[in-house]
């Protein structure tokens, strides 16, 4: 056996763990006991701590295994001829154990926590929660719904997007619409303003033929009025007339 084996062992005889010997000793066991015990007191007192490590004195008084020195030790601590006191084994009793000698300290009964049917074992307290199914699917779920979230803001702002579009073209094309009509007034104006100037240079031609220093009559001040006034759609054929009728009166 191994060092760790052997620690490992006295460590479950202090804590209780070694329960499955008869609580009344065999002869075998009793035997060993004794020798323990006595190979222990050879060389301590009562009281003292024991000066070996407990393998040792079990090699010493002859027993085969560790095992056999975990039992030995677990039938003396039960008896009160050995005592464990900060992780060491003091000698409180020397006397040699009786055969039938019951035990003298209870043992602890072992506790088990129930555990549910289908209940997997927590994990350790230390440690990091591990992540399960049931996590994973919250948290896909979770994003499915932020996603779904995100792409109506987006098909709404999309829509304010595409009707603000659709005002904007039409307040284009309504503003092109006034432009075009402006356009073609400015046209018209313009042309009337220069079938304006020519009936008016016609008319004083006309005067300058009569003499320079003429003053115009009524009737021909009328004739200009009229001349003016005339619309353009009319004034490219009567403006030649109107001027000579002016000139003949």
């Amino acid at each position: 056996m191994t060092a760790c084996s052997e620690s490992c062992q006295y460590s479950a005889v202090r804590s209780g763990v070694v329960r499955n010997e008869d609580p009344l000793l065999n002869e075998q066991s009793l035997q060993a006991a004794n020798a323990f015990l006595r190979v222990a007191s050879s060389t301590i007192q009562v009281g003292d701590f024991l000066d070996q490590a407990p393998a040792d004195i079990g090699r010493a008084a002859g027993l085969p295994n560790p095992l056999a020195v975990a039992r030995a030790v677990r039938a003396l601590a039960a008896r009160r001829r050995l005592e464990v006191e900060d992780g060491r084994y003091r000698l409180i009793d020397a006397r040699a154990l009786d055969p039938g000698e019951p035990e003298s300290v209870p043992r602890t009964p072992r506790r088990r926590r129930a555990r549910r049917k289908g209940q997997a074992p927590r994990a350790e307290a230390t440690g990091e929660r591990r992540a399960t199914y049931a996590d994973l699917g919250r948290a896909v779920v979770e994003r499915i719904i932020e996603l779904g979230r995100e792409s109506g803001e987006a098909v709404s702002a999309a829509d304010h997007l595409r009707r603000d579009a659709k005002d904007n073209k039409a307040a284009r094309i309504e503003a092109e619409q006034r432009a075009s009509r402006l356009f073609e007034r400015v046209k018209e104006l313009e042309t009337k303003l220069e079938m304006a100037e020519a009936n008016l240079r016609t008319v004083l031609a006309a005067a300058r033929g009569r003499g320079a220093t003429a003053t115009p009559t009524d009737n021909e001040m009328e004739a200009l009025l009229r001349i003016l006034k005339t619309p353009a759609s009319e004034g490219e054929g009567s403006a030649e007339v109107q001027a000579g009728e002016a000139a003949a009166e």
